[in-house]
């Protein structure tokens, strides 16, 4: 018997005996037999089918959003008309981007549900709080200072409406549910693109300056400094406080101890883990959205390579993980550890973004 043979009949055996699980499954659920093993099997049966189906659910809906594109993604919602594709279009575009993923990619927004498998699940909602406080704080950076061009300027009114709808808890389940508000937010931040990419209307606007840029990369700069101390907690670190350091004058509400113990406990590792993922998924998507908008103010401070490269560490939070499990191997142990990975490209990313907020300082 040639090898294709071997292999066409163990094809064959391997479909006759799966036909034949199928059948002895399926006669399971006859009437007739679930009458003749009584209420009680009948129960547990159709018991043990309702959680396999929940858990093969909850694995179909824990899976990341892909990145995408945020110039295709703002061509095409100015509807193909590259003139309508104005200074801050596509900073606006990907912020409504990144809210519509999180309410409608797969099995939608899970952070409020009350039944499961999305109350069972962690990793996703944990990830979508990451996007969301950097889609917050784009939003505010864009309603506080790139709309508008000076400290005594008025505030848009959409924006002025839509930051606080982002602001609302992110884990009510109704009266009103948190998608509601969130869309809302979103309706709001689409008036206020459509305004600003009209011919003729001069109230809404976008301004590409330096100083605004920089007080926004100054919100994200502190963010991934955060993500970073948490995830570098994993193992454990005895800290140095430094609060106060740097400041003779300096002083704080209450003392405290000189040295601090920093440990994220064991039962949160994936949650800080899968936070960073979401966090850095949205930033690394606003900041390809920056390039292109003060692409002159970049270029003129020779800046663009510099913000280029923390792309390039952003995009190294998401690779893959090979393990199902978030491992926590000690720091030169045997096995890996992941939050120290990710807390590696999170620090390596805020120090460029202190030098590129310092670059774009410079005259």
């Amino acid at each position: 018997m040639s090898f294709t043979d071997r292999i066409s009949a163990w094809i064959r055996e391997a479909m006759a005996r799966l036909n034949a699980v199928g059948t002895r499954v399926g006669n399971l659920y006859k009437p007739s037999t679930l009458k003749e093993r009584g209420i009680a099997w009948a129960s547990g049966l159709l018991l043990v089918t309702l959680l396999l189906l929940i858990a093969l659910v909850g694995w179909l809906w824990d899976t990341e959003p892909e990145g995408f594109d945020v110039q295709q993604v703002a061509y095409a919602r100015a509807g193909g008309s590259s003139a309508e594709l104005v200074t801050g279009y596509t900073y606006t575009s990907t912020l409504l981007h990144i809210g519509e993923t999180l309410l409608h990619k797969r099995g939608g927004y899970l952070s409020n549900d009350v039944m499961p498998p999305g109350a069972w699940m962690d990793n996703i909602p944990n990830w979508e709080f990451g996007a969301l406080v950097m889609l917050r704080d784009a939003a505010a950076a864009l309603r506080n200072h790139l709309s508008r061009s000076q400290s005594q300027s008025v505030e848009d009114k959409d924006l002025a409406e839509a930051e606080p709808k982002f602001n609302f808890d992110n884990d009510s389940w109704v009266f009103p549910a948190t998608e509601t508000k969130y869309q809302e937010g979103l309706d709001a931040v689409q008036r206020f693109l459509d305004r600003m990419s009209a011919q003729g209307e001069q109230r809404a606007q976008f301004y590409a300056r330096a100083d605004n840029l920089r007080l926004y990369l100054e919100i994200a700069e502190k963010r991934l400094g955060s993500l970073s101390q948490r995830l570098s907690a994993s193992v454990g670190q005895l800290r140095e406080n430094t609060d106060l350091a740097g400041d003779t004058g300096a002083a704080q509400s209450t003392r405290a101890a000189g040295t601090v113990l920093v440990r994220t406990p064991w039962t949160q590792l994936d949650d800080v883990f899968y936070e960073a993922r979401g966090a850095t998924w949205a930033l690394r998507h606003i900041l390809m959205a920056v390039e292109k908008d003060f692409s002159d103010i970049l270029r003129k401070k020779n800046a663009v390579v510099s913000l280029r490269q923390i792309i390039r560490e952003l995009d190294a939070t998401q690779e893959s993980t090979f393990s199902p499990f978030i491992l926590n191997g000690g720091g030169f142990g045997l096995f890996a550890n992941y939050s120290l990975t990710m807390a590696n490209y999170v620090a390596r990313a805020n120090a460029a973004l202190i030098d590129l907020r310092s670059l774009l300082e410079q005259g």
